[in-house]
């Protein structure tokens, strides 16, 4: 019996006008950005007409004895006062395409070309933000500003991971009282960041609820004081909002005091199901602080080798209080297009824009002239680092 096969060239083959494509996250800070003066993450858009460096005057709080009924001629408080410099750079992406291999394409591939670049500004963004909270303040423009090898620098101040053994203890003496290692005070070696580091260990320091509250009192404590997200003075209940990265996450939601307080306090009737975090994905909320996970503060921010040993991975957690971090644009995101097309052959479209990302900072004493003894240098403003045991799933 003979069986007719249908040759190769003649077998049918299809293919989706649709396309499946790669998923990225999306920008978690989001909910904390904006032009309004009580946001964590602060939104200027003053040099849109204009200019590549912005200053940001901050103001310290009064806080002299003042005078009773003596003579207050003469026994006047100095305003503190410091202009942080933010520098902006350009950002610039596009994708270029053929007529010539758009007609073979089984998909509309300009359709996707739009999209994909608003995606890669927003997470560009998104992990500019995580390097600057990780990044040590200074007045000096960025290192790679204006650099084309290197795509630019629109993060402000020393990128962590090139900063020198030096900058890294000056940064931990001028920042003594916002920047916590682990589970205990006393794992601070005064003057040696790597040092400190070392006392980070895999089974004391994990991120736990005493831990965040320890750094929770080191910034209601801080001063210049760290203004709280939010506050309710009629209550006397401050908050905070915790950044952290996967693994620490992963511990602040497995620790008891976390997840009994969760499992009994909330309510389970109207939905409360549906709002629990034992349940549902999204934030923890414990004793005023409220602890938003970013998973990209592992992917830029963990020290593999920093802890106990030299073999516990540490990361950080950034516990921040308003103006912690400024985005200042000089330009939105802006489409482009290509025009040397080669007489419509090529076929361009891209996105560029104009920004700098900085962590808020004052040097401190905030009094201009000061040449007295201890000079403590850059403090970051509205941010406690807090350093934990970071250990990666088995």
């Amino acid at each position: 019996m003979a069986v007719t096969t249908v040759q190769v060239n003649n077998q049918i083959i299809k293919w989706r006008r649709d396309v499946y494509r790669e998923w990225r996250r999306g920008n978690y800070f989001s909910p904390y950005m904006g032009e309004g003066s009580t946001k964590i993450i602060q939104v200027t858009r003053e040099l849109r007409d204009g200019g590549d460096v912005i200053i940001v005057p901050i103001v310290g709080a009064l806080r002299g004895p003042g005078v009773s009924t003596g003579p207050l001629t003469g026994n006047e408080e100095k305003l503190a006062n410091y202009g942080q410099k933010i520098w902006v750079d350009w950002s610039r992406n596009a994708v270029l395409l053929t007529r010539a291999q758009m007609r073979k394409s089984a998909f509309e591939q300009l359709e996707l070309v739009r999209p994909l670049l608003t995606e890669w500004q927003n997470c560009l963004l998104r992990d500019e933000i995580v390097l600057a909270m990780f990044a040590l303040p200074t007045d000096n423009p960025p290192a790679n500003l204006g650099n084309e090898a290197v795509g630019g620098q629109r993060v402000n101040g020393i990128l962590y991971e090139n900063a020198t053994p030096t900058q890294l203890n000056d940064w931990q003496v001028a920042n003594a009282d916002r920047v916590v290692y682990g589970a205990a005070l006393s794992n601070k070696v005064a003057g040696n960041h790597a040092s400190s580091l070392l006392n980070v260990d895999a089974t004391n320091d994990k991120a736990t609820a005493a831990t965040l509250l320890l750094a929770k009192r080191a910034a209601r404590r801080a001063q210049p004081g760290i203004t709280p997200f939010k506050e309710d003075e009629d209550a006397g209940r401050e908050y905070f909002v915790a950044f952290c990265g996967q693994n620490a996450f992963r511990d602040l939601a497995a620790d008891p005091a976390i997840y009994n307080a969760n499992k009994d306090a909330r309510a389970r009737e109207g939905g409360g199901m549906d709002r629990n975090p034992i349940f549902q994905d999204g934030d923890l909320i414990y004793r005023g602080v409220i602890i938003r996970e970013v998973p990209e503060i592992d992917d830029f921010c963990s020290l593999p080798t920093a802890g106990a040993g030299g073999t516990v991975q540490v990361a950080p957690i950034f516990l921040c209080g308003q103006n912690a971090i400024t985005v200042a644009w000089g330009q939105m995101p802006k489409p482009t297009e290509r025009k040397e097309d080669d007489y419509g052959m090529l076929i361009g479209r891209g996105v560029e824009s104009v920004y700098g990302v900085a962590k808020m900072f004052v040097r401190r004493p905030m009094e201009d002239g000061y040449t007295g003894t201890p000079a403590y240098g850059f403090t970051q403003w509205g941010m406690v680092t807090l350093f934990v045991a970071s250990v990666d799933d088995a």
